[in-house]
């Protein structure tokens, strides 16, 4: 398909002058091509020429069709096909390799959770899809620094360390962590008493950062939950096959953020209401937000100004992405507008990006507050134990891609329904669905493998009767011995469209990489899938006249659905 675009936006540039980017779609089924383009028809009123006129011009450089009102249609020759087929055979990595960002450096900032608190479902989603991001990038020949940004200290903190202060911490665990943030949280929002020493507490925090302390009471049970979170942290990473390069915990930015704002300040960037500091962001369409609070305590909004320093100090990055949940689109907004006003270099290389919220099936609330939000170690159980009840599997691999796939496969922006049960179905758009298609193929392959070895057996039998001249030795065009390559005059609709599917990889890939967008990617996994199922069903491959060619294209789509998995962080099982 992408060598069609080429050779049409090549034959409009020669014959109009023009740089046109033709679109060029699968025919419809009641059309006898492979592929049409309504360039015609785009190009008539520019051109001043009617669509079939246009067309008629264009194809006396291309081998189309024209039909009405002005399209232009193609058909791949089977030698076109068995050539890619071919091709993708030989150099594989090669063939669909791309330099995009080759030597460029992308920082992708994802997941952020906040110490003293649990991860929840959100920061799995942002964990599943950051992964796939980045590994885009890195397929696209960039360098790729995971980060993680999370808030050690700030409000959050203190709520929890001012319910953690009242409990016995000899045997402390990530779980007291995750209820007493919820303590902290209700005894702030119904005591005032409470809120005015967690108030003081969130002080006393900042200077335990800033001063390094280690030796009073309140600083070792701060090093202690931190520590515990981080490791927490590390270990759930671990077990979805993701690790960070770097952490930035906030209290290692605010610094210089609450410094850079401060000089910004002074050159009316910044200005003062009420002993704070804002950034008046209603002259720009957006909302004003403050930057340091009235009692000089740096907010979110400074951190974040640190942050995008700091990240570029230690990597000086040719793209920045932001991963975040789009309740911060606003937020995100503001921050970069103030930035822009004195490091607009940096904000034209930053790309914020949103998810929605993750919710289950019939719409339930949750809420961190309250405590009954969803976990993210809860959505693995529930996998595994959705396979388990389905399938009476335990199967790791599969259940973790059930996961993974569960969300790559939605589009990010909006709200998605993490439903378990459909996310472990071995039909439809599913993970499990892909990675029986994998396994199908890997069957096919070596069960080929195994009649190629028996046929080898018995052809050196043959040659051994042809030396004693009991028996003739067939010759192709290679070697004696080596049987002439097939050639396929006509292919059946299945095997041609498994292998026009399978050439739509390198331009799906390269616009996932552009648009940054993994569920383009998981889609088409997807589709091609289904189109080797209907392979499978209608074309025999071990003991066919055709097996030659059809192992090649079996072990063809087994490539690009390894890549393409991999490129997703999800693993292939050897059998399901």
């Amino acid at each position: 398909m992408q060598d069609i675009k080429e050779r049409l936006q090549t034959a409009i540039k020669k014959l109009y002058g023009l740089d046109f980017e033709p679109d060029i779609t699968p025919s419809p089924d009641n059309i006898d091509a492979d592929y049409s383009s309504n360039a015609p028809l785009k190009l008539a009123k520019e051109l001043h020429k009617s669509p079939m006129a246009i067309a008629e011009e264009l194809n006396k450089t291309l081998d189309a069709n024209i039909s009405n009102p002005g399209f232009l249609n193609f058909t791949l020759s089977d030698d076109f096909l068995e050539e890619s087929i071919n091709n993708l055979v030989q150099d594989f990595a090669k063939t669909i390799s791309s330099n995009t960002f080759k030597d460029k450096t992308v920082i992708c900032e994802f997941s952020d959770p906040n110490p003293f608190k649990v991860l929840h479902v959100g920061h799995l989603y942002t964990s599943i899809v950051g992964d796939s991001i980045g590994k885009l990038f890195e397929y696209a020949g960039a360098k790729v620094i995971r980060a993680n940004f999370g808030g050690d200290v700030g409000l959050h903190v203190a709520k929890t360390m001012y319910a953690l202060q009242q409990k016995d911490i000899k045997d402390l665990k990530i779980e007291d962590i995750g209820k007493c943030y919820v303590e902290g949280t209700a005894a702030y929002e119904d005591d005032e008493n409470a809120k005015k020493a967690i108030t003081e507490l969130n002080k006393e925090i900042y200077k335990i950062n800033a001063e390094d302390l280690h030796n009073t009471d309140l600083a070792k049970l701060y090093w202690k939950g931190r520590e515990l979170s981080y490791a927490y942290f590390e270990n759930f990473y671990a077990s979805i096959g993701l690790k960070f390069d770097k952490y930035y915990p906030e209290s290692t930015v605010a610094a210089l953020g609450l410094k850079t704002v401060k000089e910004q300040l002074e050159k009316g960037v910044y200005e003062i209401s009420n002993g704070a500091v804002i950034f008046d962001g209603e002259k720009f369409g957006l909302h004003t937000r403050v930057f340091i609070n009235s009692e000089g305590v740096p907010t979110y909004e400074a951190k974040d100004v640190g942050l995008i320093f700091t990240k570029w100090q230690d990597y000086h990055f040719d793209k920045s992405v932001v991963i975040t949940g789009s309740e911060q689109l606003d937020y995100m907004k503001v921050v970069l507008k103030s930035i822009e006003q004195y490091a607009p270099e940096l904000v034209a290389k930053t790309n914020h990006l949103i998810h929605g919220l993750v919710k289950l099936p019939g719409n339930v609330k949750m809420s961190s507050r309250k405590g009954n939000f969803l976990k993210a170690v809860d959505v693995l159980d529930m996998v595994k134990d959705e396979l388990k009840s389905e399938y009476d599997s335990t199967d790791e691999i599969v259940a973790l891609a059930a996961t993974k796939y569960a969300f790559l496969k939605y589009k990010m922006g909006g709200n998605i329904i993490f439903d378990p049960k459909e996310s472990v179905k071995m039909t439809g758009n599913s993970g499990p669905y892909l990675l029986y298609s994998c396994v199908r193929a890997k069957k096919i392959l070596d069960k080929s493998n195994s009649a190629r070895v028996a046929d080898i057996s018995d052809r050196r039998g043959v040659r051994s009767l042809a030396r004693r001249g009991l028996a003739p030795v067939a010759r192709g065009d290679g070697p004696a011995g080596r049987a002439p390559e097939v050639k396929i005059s006509t292919r059946p609709r299945a095997e041609k469209n498994l292998i026009k599917k399978i050439l739509e990889y390198k331009a799906v890939l390269d616009d996932a990489v552009t648009e940054m967008a993994p569920h383009k990617l998981a889609n088409y996994l997807y589709e091609l899938a289904q189109e080797f199922s209907r392979f499978y069903e209608n074309c025999p491959v071990a003991g066919s006249e055709q097996e030659s060619e059809r192992i090649k294209l079996v072990q063809t789509f087994l490539n690009v659905m390894s890549h393409g998995l991999n490129i997703l962080s999800i693993k292939i099982p050897e059998e399901m």
